[in-house]
Parts: structure tokens; C-alpha cells; sequence
């Protein structure tokens, strides 16, 4: 039996990036000789500090006015010291991503060797696109812990979203967030809040229909108006939650014989090959009715 250690991270970053290398290298000698560390979304320059309106536009130009994250290069000295700080451990984070021509939402996974993949954010709630561009792909590659996916917060909501990885070849999905409680109707205790209950039932739901191990980062705490829900968590691909941390910062571990547990749960039913992609044509058309 060969067993993978997989550890999710509910922790509060900001804009402070020193402070962001130490609470890394803290969570990193916490994660107990974990091979996958996940850390939030903006875990390198913290998220937005406010949402807006899904009526919301931005451009290039003005995304680059904007307060907000520091836009930081794949290749720029941000990411390498985050690389002398994995090791061999492979460390999925989140960033705001200078590309150029315009600023991602972008999540990369990487040890001390390299980056391993990239992923920039394609679904973009309330307004989000005043401060990013959107990406436009999800894949899988492949990394020393097995065959990974990645996607970012809003990205769960879509099931099309973790099917593509998970088409690809994608064993794991390593799903990372800022996510936040509602912003109406808001409760004092954050575990009954309904924006954290369909976090939790996004994860779970992603992990059974595609059949992949699951490992859900969240942003925890507070920043500028946002109190981010923690809940952590990895899920085995029977849905099943193996660790979670609640919505207090934490770090939730667990141990997975990734191919003997995936083929557990495909032996009866498998639902990647048991699909019909024949019947689903309006999946791929555009929607025509509000």
C-alpha cells in the first residue's frame, strides 16, 4: 500500500508578503511530512478586500489601476522563494498573477524543483473582473503525488469544471478559495452559514461524480469585508470527508492510497466511463434562456 499525505490549509493571509513566507514555512513544518500542502487562493498578497456587482466590467487597463494584490510573475523571486521552502513537497497557492497583458486570479502548484502547473481562474463571481482577467482552460499534469487538476473557489460551482480535469486524467483535484460567508441574511455562527454549507456540499459533490481525491483550501479569518468560512478539507472519491478543519484556521490531513481508493469507488459504478456524451449536446451550446 502506498499512501499519500494530503493536508488543506483554512488560514488568514493579507497583503503583508514577509508575513505570507512565514506563516508558509509554519504551516509547511505543521503539515506532519505532508506530500500535497494546499494553501488558500491570494495566500501570496491576500484576496480583494470587498466584492462587487455581477454587472461589474473591467479592462486591462484598468484592472492595473486598481488597488489591490501585488501582481507577482511565474518566474519572479515571489514564487522561488516559496520553491526553497517546498522542498519536495508539492504546494499548490494562490496568487494575483502578472501575465503580461493583464492580471489573473491564478493558482500554481510547484516544489522545490519548479512550477509544476498553472491555473488561471475562469468563473468569476460578483464583480471579480474589475481586479482579473478569466482563464480559460482546466487540465491535469502530472506531479511527483500523482495526476492533478486545479481550479479556484467560484471554479466548484461549475461541474464542468472538475469533469474537464477529471477527462483528462486528473487523480486528484486540488481546489483552492477565499471563499466567503453571504453577504445577506448573515449568521454570527459561521458553520450555519448557507454560503459555507454549499462550499462544503460543492466539495463533496465534486469529489463523487468525477471520482478523484478532493483537497479544498480556504482563506480564513477576516479581511477588508469579508469573513471568509475556513472549512478546509480533504474528501475521498466516495464523497466522504477524511479531515476537515471547521471554520477556524487549521490545517486538515489525511492519509490516501490514491489508486487503490480510486479504484474502489469506480469498480462498481464508474462514472467517467459510464458517460454519454452523445446525449449531452446542450452542455457545450450556449445558454439561450435566462
Amino acid at each position: 500500500m502506498t499512501t499519500t499525505r494530503f493536508a488543506a490549509v483554512a488560514e488568514n493571509f493579507g497583503r503583508d508578503l514577509d508575513a505570507a513566507y512565514a506563516t508558509v514555512e509554519r504551516l509547511l513544518q505543521q503539515a506532519q511530512g505532508a506530500q500535497l500542502l494546499a494553501l488558500p487562493e491570494a495566500c501570496l498578497g491576500g484576496y480583494l478586500s470587498s466584492l462587487g456587482s455581477s454587472q461589474d466590467r473591467g479592462t486591462a487597463a484598468s484592472r492595473r489601476e486598481r488597488s489591490g494584490p501585488p501582481p507577482l510573475r511565474l518566474d519572479g523571486p515571489e514564487l522561488r522563494r516559496v520553491q526553497e521552502l517546498a522542498g519536495d513537497t508539492v504546494v499548490v497557492l494562490g496568487i494575483c498573477e502578472d501575465g503580461g497583458n493583464d492580471l489573473f486570479n491564478t493558482a500554481v502548484a510547484l516544489t522545490g524543483d519548479g512550477v509544476l502547473g498553472v491555473h488561471r481562474k475562469v468563473h468569476q463571481p460578483l464583480g471579480e473582473n474589475l481586479s482579473y482577467a478569466a482563464g480559460s482552460v482546466f487540465e491535469a499534469f502530472d506531479t511527483p503525488v500523482g495526476r492533478i487538476g486545479l481550479q479556484i473557489c467560484y471554479d466548484k460551482a461549475f461541474p464542468e469544471a472538475a469533469r474537464s480535469a477529471a477527462l483528462d486524467g486528473a487523480e486528484i483535484v486540488v481546489s483552492i478559495s477565499a471563499w466567503p460567508g453571504a453577504r445577506t441574511a448573515s449568521v454570527t455562527d459561521l458553520a450555519q452559514d448557507r454560503w459555507k454549507k454549499r462550499f462544503d456540499l460543492y466539495d463533496q459533490a465534486r469529489a463523487l461524480e468525477n471520482q478523484v481525491v478532493w483537497v479544498a483550501s480556504n482563506q480564513a479569518g477576516t479581511f477588508g469585508s469579508l469573513r471568509f468560512v475556513g472549512s478546509a478539507k480533504v474528501v475521498g472519491p466516495g464523497g466522504e470527508v477524511l479531515a476537515d478543519t471547521g471554520v477556524d484556521a487549521g490545517i486538515a490531513v489525511a492519509d490516501v492510497d490514491v489508486a487503490a481508493e480510486l479504484a474502489a469507488a469506480r469498480r462498481a459504478m464508474f462514472n467517467l466511463r459510464d458517460r454519454r456524451p452523445d446525449t449531452y449536446g446542450a452542455l457545450v451550446e450556449e445558454l439561450v434562456h435566462a
